[in-house]
């Protein structure tokens, strides 16, 4: 059989949707059949694709995986990664405004792939508008873009892009180096908070003083797949309703794994999570 799932950023919307936030998107994809199923598939998840750039010199990714026995045996990947054009850079910085002027958002999220969206100069101008209307930022970062996302308000990295952003070798994870990358990335940054994902470690948070390594949940583990995307759309949701920056570590680190449970990119469910939550969280202060 063949199935078809949306990924990458829009994976990251499926997730806040789910979770019961209005959600919009602004990207770019291609004119083409691939560009038409994701339109679909988004806009019958409930995520706003009136932002979505459509353009003929671009194609749409596509990452077809063959699977077995509920494991990956190849994965297919078609698409472009060089950086758009100014007039694409342009457009998209506008379709950023209008929806800040018509939805006043309480948060952007950028979604880097190294894919050639996201340049510097939109990145800067993004965050730049962000700031003038206080709306919280939060990043997922890839190697080519690492250092390019000042000011924003939170930065979740995973360990590797850590490793290669800062091009530095991290033998242990204990609490007293994280603190010491949280410091190091905040130099160069000046962001506000440090969410970094340890993979079975769990995650580390830092906010001011407040510091903390989360361990992960045992978990029969059948797919590692969007789990940083879940990540992600967790915490920037639960930190934008609560300012609690520890219960969104908590809740991001357990949402994180429950997708791991399921084979390819899945959206976390509310109800399972507020259940796992309330099961795994209930005797923490």
């Amino acid at each position: 059989r063949k199935e078809y799932r949306v990924g990458g950023a829009a994976n990251v919307g499926l997730n806040t949707a789910s979770l019961g936030a209005n959600t919009a998107i602004v990207s770019i994809i291609g004119e083409d059949a691939d560009g038409d199923q994701l339109l679909q598939l988004m806009e019958q998840n409930g995520i706003n694709t009136s932002n979505i750039i459509r353009s003929t010199d671009r194609i749409t990714t596509n990452k077809m995986r063959i699977m077995g026995r509920n494991q990956q045996m190849m994965r297919l990947d078609a698409e472009m990664v060089n950086d758009i054009t100014h007039e694409l850079e342009n457009q998209l910085l506008k379709a950023v405004e209008n929806h800040i002027e018509h939805y006043k958002p309480a948060i952007l999220i950028f979604e880097d792939y190294n894919k050639g969206v996201l340049t510097q100069n939109l990145i800067a101008a993004i965050t730049k508008l962000c700031k003038q209307h206080q709306i919280f930022t939060a990043v997922d970062p890839k190697k080519k873009n690492f250092l390019a996302y000042k000011d924003v308000t939170l930065f979740k990295p995973n360990l590797k892009e850590v490793k290669e952003g800062l091009n530095i070798n991290v033998d242990q994870t204990n609490l007293e180096r994280m603190q010491h990358i949280h410091h190091v990335l905040k130099e160069i940054l000046g962001h506000s908070i440090s969410l970094i994902t340890l993979s079975e470690k769990g995650v580390f948070f830092q906010q001011d003083e407040d510091s903390l390594i989360i361990p992960t949940h045992i978990r029969n583990i059948a797919d590692v797949s969007g789990a940083g995307d879940t990540v992600i759309a967790v915490a920037s949701l639960v930190y934008a309703a609560t300012q609690n920056i520890r219960l969104a570590a908590e809740m991001a680190n357990i949402a994180g794994g429950l997708v791991c449970e399921e084979v390819g990119t899945v959206a976390i469910n509310q109800h399972q999570l507020l259940a796992e939550c309330k099961a795994l969280l209930a005797t923490k202060n």
